[in-house]
């Protein structure tokens, strides 16, 4: 069996794979707390006026810890379910370090909504730490370079990769040789550009250009701002350097596994790029998704990167990958809440498999 003691937690009690002990070892408990980051290295900010990065991060606790429910929203009416979490109580005791794992969102969305990836994640022994993307987030004005700037989001990783390993109560409990990703939406095309895949953004015009009626080119999230050439214009003002190094390498040396959940904009991404890959990658998506279809997302990445594996979930749409919507949710945000399947049923699938994954391709097992 691997040194890492924790790993086989989530192969008893998700996954299923057998283990060395007669008998199985309970899950971990889950913590949750935050910290804001503040890189020294000039770097584009995307309008974000607080110039930070703010992260959420769930991690293995004692089984002493008390989990409490943990919302997204007003706490009196909420409208997100984010999981059982113990609100900064202390790291479960562990002789060795812990492995990590970078969680990136979607468009308009935030750290938290990685709530039911990042919770199970720790309970299988991983650190898990998601970002609040700046200038693209639920929790401040959305702006035109948060929105066309999006080779960016995978920069915001790396430097938190650096402040957790800086951290002085998480860094010396990662271990630097364990490290992964993972992502979904604009996060799952987020965590192919740390894995090594570069970036064309003249495909996406060119499509809008042909094809207006395309979802990817009326995101709802960009509400307000115009057409997609409306804002390039805005960015040309301020951010024309990052715009010419949007075909650069982003690749973060560190990342050893990606996971892609419902990657978006993945055809925007050169051939070339995606077979030069060489980490282990995976995705999911559901075969019911309009915002990004399979075809020329998932399915393109899997046609370049060796070895990438798909799985398409049926009946499953863009927005099932959200934390799981509450009765006042679902009433407020019918757009982002409704299902034909059981939400939580496949969060705990895709969850599974993304653990197993990482199990798998860090060696864990």
């Amino acid at each position: 069996m691997h040194r890492w003691l924790y790993g086989v937690a989530v192969v008893w009690c998700i996954v299923g794979v057998a283990a060395a002990e007669k008998k199985p070892t309970p899950a971990l408990h889950v913590g949750v707390t935050t910290r804001v980051f503040h890189p020294t290295a000039t770097r584009n900010w995307r309008g974000d006026a607080q110039k930070s990065l703010r992260c959420t991060i769930w991690y293995p606790v004692s089984d002493a810890a008390v989990e409490v429910r943990q919302t997204v929203g007003d706490p009196a009416a909420p409208l997100f379910e984010a999981g059982m979490a113990a609100p900064g109580a202390p790291f479960a005791r562990s002789e060795y370090a812990w492995p990590l794992v970078l969680l990136s969102h979607g468009t308009g969305g935030s750290a938290i909504q990685m709530a039911w990836l990042g919770t199970a994640l720790a309970r299988a022994g991983f650190i898990a730490v998601a970002v609040d993307h700046p200038g693209n987030n639920s929790l401040e004005p959305m702006t035109p370079e948060g929105m066309a700037l999006w080779w960016e989001r995978a920069t915001d990783l790396s430097e938190v990769l650096d402040g957790m390993l800086a951290d002085g109560e998480f860094g010396p409990r990662i271990d630097p040789k364990l490290i992964a990703a993972a992502g979904y939406s604009l996060g799952g095309y987020t965590v192919l550009e740390l894995a090594g895949a570069r970036t064309d953004i003249h495909r996406l015009f060119e499509l809008c250009a042909k094809n207006d009626d395309n979802a990817v080119c009326h995101v709802p999230e960009a509400h307000g701002m115009g057409s997609v050439d409306d804002i390039l214009r805005a960015t040309r003002k301020t951010s024309g350097e990052s715009l010419a190094r949007s075909g650069e390498s982003f690749r973060d040396p560190r990342i050893r596994a990606v996971f892609a959940i419902a990657p978006a904009l993945g055809f925007t991404l050169t051939e070339e790029s995606l077979r030069a890959i060489k980490l282990p990658v995976q995705m999911a998506v559901g075969d019911a998704d309009r915002i990004a279809p399979a075809d020329n997302n998932a399915d393109y990445v899997q046609t370049f990167v060796r070895g990438a594996g798909v799985t398409l979930l049926p009946k499953v749409s863009h927005y099932t990958f959200l934390d799981t919507c509450t009765a006042a949710g679902k009433k407020a945000l019918p757009r982002y809440c409704a299902d034909d399947v059981d939400r939580d049923a496949i969060h705990a699938q895709v969850a599974a498999q993304a653990v197993g994954f990482f199990m798998k391709t860090l060696r864990l097992k």
